[in-house]
């Protein structure tokens, strides 16, 4: 008795593997900004440009988790750090294009939380 290939040997794509793609830039949103504190910062500087101190009052993030945060933020591209080399430096956060992208998805997730949490 022959048996069928699966489906991606014979280059159709199942019902299973479309609802899968679907949901797979879902999974990659989650995963690029799924942190707890990315989550945090990102919904704060909604609020506009903020800098070092600023954060870590508004946050009740400890320095060394906001640090890492910022760096990886920044690295991701959801952040623009802008630094004043003044007497103190000083390093003033701001969403990016990417994260203002953002801000429609914190306001459908708030009235989602409304709801249903």
């Amino acid at each position: 008795m022959a048996t069928q290939p699966p489906s991606s040997e014979t280059g159709e794509e199942t019902e299973v593997e479309r609802r899968n793609a679907d949901v797979c830039n879902v999974v990659g949103s989650i995963e690029e900004i799924g942190s707890k504190w990315k989550l945090i910062v990102l919904n704060d500087l909604r609020d506009g440009e903020k800098r070092f101190n600023e954060l870590k009052r508004s946050t009740g993030a400890s320095s060394y988790t906001l640090s890492r945060v910022l760096d990886d933020l920044e690295e991701d591209g959801f952040i623009k750090n802008r630094k004043e080399f003044e007497s103190p430096v000083a390093s003033y956060y701001t969403l990016s294009e990417k994260g203002n992208a953002l801000c429609p998805v914190f306001e459908t997730l708030d009235a989602w939380g409304e709801d249903w949490l």
